[in-house]
């Protein structure tokens, strides 16, 4: 198949603090959610002097892949889009159709299989093509890269560097705890999100030697009496002091590929104040970023699909994800919760 660009596609953030409110309200538009919530999501921002980190990571990531796709090929110019900030989408699938693009491929800021993580992005480019309308350019996403060699490996490197880092006096029995992003219960049984969290799980830990480890969600958000995936972090490492199962813990965000506004505060300021306050000792691994290993995966992910007879990587029992999703495959959640396997902000309605 032939391909003239590349088209990145994340979440967006703000980057100011006059950005925060438009920018939720992108987030949030079409769902009830009581505007005194939405302020109060705004506060994390605000935190933060209003500006998320993930622009700015998808730029650096951007940069990686240029460099590595002009030193291996194919070399294709990156176009970036976002959901709820600028560079929306539209905005750049129009300016890849004023560029004389025809057919891009799409690479997805998500590792996992979910509404959120998958579907709803191929949702929002297909929104955006028929905005664009006529000339506007063919989108073919790339596969779920849960289990392939190149994102297990650098985050196996990402939570052996923060292993490191746990103090002298509290490495007897440090505990790797994986930090997903929360989804209600209905939408995960609709994909494989959890078996999957559970295979990188399985696959980072047995690489390093990891006996003591953990799989566990953050930032739940929905209505209070809809359940979603548990446990929730906060609740784990009250019973990881409780019961006396750790010295230290290294948490290991593995369902995002780069700071966002939630690990930054659910994990580096929320987890943090709770160990502090327990005297557990904790260290959060880095997410991937622009790890060399995962932007070479990004480029091999392109070459298996502009030449089918490159080999599909993965590890594990689970198999190379396909290509294009059966029709069935992650059906949109049939009530008005915001589920994100990759989002930005956690609202509670």
């Amino acid at each position: 198949m032939n391909y003239d660009a590349i088209l990145v596609v994340s979440f967006g953030g703000p980057e100011s603090p006059e950005d925060v409110i438009p920018f939720l309200e992108n987030v949030l538009r079409g769902r009830n959610v009581p505007r005194e919530r939405m302020l109060a999501v705004a506060e994390h921002y605000y935190h933060f002097e209003g500006k998320s980190p993930i622009n700015q990571q998808t730029r650096e990531l951007i940069a990686a892949l240029k460099t590595e796709l002009e030193q291996h090929g194919p070399k294709l110019p990156v176009y970036w889009g976002n959901r709820n900030w600028h560079p929306m989408l539209a905005e750049t699938l129009q300016r890849m159709r004023q560029d004389g693009i025809r057919r891009a491929l799409a690479f997805v800021t998500s590792a996992y299989s979910s509404y959120s993580g998958c579907r709803q992005y191929r949702e929002d480019i297909a929104r955006a093509q028929k905005e664009i309308g006529s000339g506007a350019p063919e989108i073919d996403k790339l596969r779920p890269f849960f289990n392939h060699p190149g994102f297990i490996e650098a985050s196996e490197d990402r939570v052996r560097d923060a292993l490191q880092q746990v103090p002298a006096d509290a490495q007897q029995n440090i505990q790797v705890i994986y930090v997903a992003h929360s989804i209600p219960l209905s939408m995960a049984k609709t994909s494989d999100y959890v078996r999957q969290l559970e295979e990188v799980r399985k696959l980072v830990s047995s690489r390093l030697g990891v006996g003591n480890d953990a799989l566990v969600y953050q930032s739940r958000s929905g209505a209070p009496g809809q359940p979603w995936l548990e446990p929730d972090i906060l609740d784990y490492l009250r019973e990881v002091k409780s019961r006396n199962l750790a010295s230290a813990v290294v948490l290991a965000p593995i369902s995002f590929i780069s700071d966002h506004m939630e690990v930054l505060y659910d994990l580096d300021i929320e987890a943090r104040q709770l160990c502090d306050s327990l005297a557990l000792p904790m260290v959060r691994a880095k997410t991937v970023g622009v790890h060399p290993k995962f932007i070479a995966m990004i480029r091999e992910l392109i070459v298996e699909r502009t030449n089918p007879s490159t080999e599909r990587r993965a590890l594990g029992s689970l198999g190379p994800r396909q290509d294009v999703c059966a029709e069935n495959c992650c059906p949109a959640p049939q009530h008005p919760a915001r589920p994100q396997a990759a989002q930005e902000t956690r609202v509670v309605p």
